[in-house]
């Protein structure tokens, strides 16, 4: 099962195996035809974070968060239409054993698809364990920050351009990704966290990687009332929407903005699917 909406935080998520196991589909790598996707026209430029402190920092956020959970509170809505905070919980479980696995084996030199079985095997894993107890729930997860915590932070700088089976990209694209998920579904889950405490390095990471999202024939200016950031993607028939970055960062990615955004007379452009 998959919320509705098509509001994906990032990488397909999977489950995990655990260390030290042969997992199946796994060969040395053979460096694939890397899909980089053309940069789009920015009025300034993008800072790209250094995305292992990041992704760290984030996990410790939401490790903090998991401590208070009630079996009540894992079976409310989260964000998400049609999911609880059960289903997005087991969703950031096998999405962080999932690239977690992709950094341990790139850092052997060998590539391993992000999940067993495919998406119909991470929609049955997500279904399957959502209604677990609220114990049960914060342990996996745990285990899952586990997992990641450890295969990140063996990852140095210069690992970062090692290729991986997810997207055919890097490890510094698979940090990404993980990084969108814990930031985006910690948001989602509203257990504390909310995307006005996004932090800049953040949006501009988010607003960059989904600038694809901006239909043909549209040149949007996303207008920060908040900061100097004016990021104009696209190209076409000119629009102009302004509020506060994190609301912006919000709207591009899906979710619904804490505050205003103002696009004048002109309507929000309808946003195409996620890259």
């Amino acid at each position: 099962m998959r919320p509705a909406g098509g509001v994906p935080a990032g990488g397909p998520p999977a489950s995990g195996l655990p260390a030290g196991r042969q997992e199946p589909g796994s060969h040395p790598v053979e460096p694939p035809p890397f899909r980089r996707r053309p940069a789009q026209g920015a009025a300034v430029a993008v800072n790209r974070p250094d995305p292992v402190p990041a992704v760290l920092e984030s996990q410790s956020r939401l490790r903090a968060l998991l401590g208070g959970l009630t079996d009540a509170d894992v079976r409310a809505p989260s964000a998400l239409p049609g999911w609880t905070r059960g289903h997005l919980l087991s969703h950031v479980e096998g999405v962080g054993f999932a690239l977690a696995r992709q950094a341990r084996y790139a850092l052997k030199d060998e590539l391993i698809d992000p999940y067993d079985g495919g998406r119909p095997a991470r929609d049955a894993a997500i279904e399957a364990g959502h209604g677990r107890p609220a114990a049960e729930l914060r342990a996996a997860v745990t285990a899952a920050l586990d997992e990641a915590e450890q295969a990140w932070t063996a990852v140095g700088p210069r690992d970062l351009e090692r290729p991986v089976r997810y997207r055919d990209a890097t490890l510094s694209a698979a940090a990404l990704a993980w990084w969108r998920e814990l930031e985006i579904h910690t948001a989602d889950a509203a257990i504390g966290y909310r995307t006005a405490q996004w932090s800049r390095p953040f949006c501009a990471h988010v607003l960059d990687f989904l600038a694809p999202r901006v239909p043909d024939g549209v040149r949007l200016t996303l207008a920060a009332s908040d900061g100097p950031e004016a990021l104009v993607l696209g190209d076409g028939e000119p629009v102009t929407v302004g509020g506060a970055l994190t609301d912006l960062t919000a709207w591009l990615a899906g979710r619904e903005p804490l505050g205003p955004l103002d696009s004048g007379v002109a309507p929000l452009p309808e946003l195409g699917p996620w890259p």
